[in-house]
């Protein structure tokens, strides 16, 4: 049974339709990929799970269960976490605590769960742990995102939902946050990820929907689709410069990361 399945699904914003029948699923610990040009639907996807926006045909199911009808906060406390498009952390608040408004949804239940949760967290943003008392305001774009990240992760997800997380990041540190897009799965997180940028989105991903005219145009495997000539032409670019090896992008990366930490 998938983690997260959308049967049918059509959804827009007043009498504009964005999504037309779509069909998607997510297993438990895959990353899955929303490939598409801007305005295809992909955060309008990503509204549509969290409960910020209701489908107005169609079925959402987690783990089997229908969950249209509920609201985000009732989603969120099943294990569905939504880092939204723009970072839209508390600028004027300090690292902590913004994490701590992260972890609303099971704070007052469970204190051992949310230390445990902080400190599976700070490992992950060892930047973070360094500047906890810090205003989130004064973050370069990148850790930003990377405190948006962490904020989401802080509700123990059973998903992910990642809108767009390379927008208005500098290259070098979208390597770092790939990056820890595969450590998440490591770690047995579904994460959705919804990125323009096709051709680092389909590398770390186990499974890939192309977005196109309100439709799901194309789905398989991410290698299969990041090979597609179709693909490579709509969305990698056709003719361009050849991208840096893996290990060197790593190491430019690391080099970045000691930098800005």
């Amino acid at each position: 049974m998938p983690l997260l399945e959308l049967r049918h699904v059509s959804a827009g914003y007043l009498s504009n339709i964005v999504l037309r029948n779509v069909d998607i699923t997510v297993e438990a610990g895959e990353i899955v990929t929303l490939v598409g040009a801007n305005g295809a639907g992909k955060s309008t996807t990503a509204k549509l799970i969290s409960g910020l926006l209701k489908p107005v045909k169609g079925e959402i199911l987690l783990g089997g269960r229908p969950i249209s009808r509920l609201s985000a906060s009732e989603r969120l406390r099943l294990g569905v976490a939504h880092v939204p498009e723009g970072r839209q952390i508390f600028g004027g608040m300090t690292v902590a605590e913004n994490l701590g408004l992260g972890a609303y949804s099971v704070s007052r239940h469970d204190r051992a769960a949310v230390r445990d949760q902080m400190n599976f967290v700070c490992e992950l943003f060892p930047v973070l742990k360094r500047r906890m008392g810090e205003i989130a305001g004064n973050f370069s774009g990148g850790q930003q995102q990377m405190l948006s990240i962490a904020r989401g992760l802080m509700s123990r997800p059973r998903l992910l939902i990642l809108d767009e997380p390379s927008l208005g990041v500098a290259p070098l540190l979208v390597v770092e946050i790939f990056k820890l897009i595969q450590r998440l799965k490591a770690a047995g997180i579904a994460v959705l990820l919804a990125e323009q940028n096709a051709r680092q989105a389909l590398a770390i991903a186990d499974r890939g929907y192309v977005l196109e005219n309100s439709t799901i145009a194309m789905t398989g495997e991410a290698a299969e689709l990041a090979a597609s000539d179709d693909i490579a032409q709509r969305y990698l670019g056709v003719g361009t410069i050849q991208t840096r090896s893996p290990d060197l992008s790593q190491q430019m990366a690391s080099r970045l990361g000691a930098l800005v930490s």
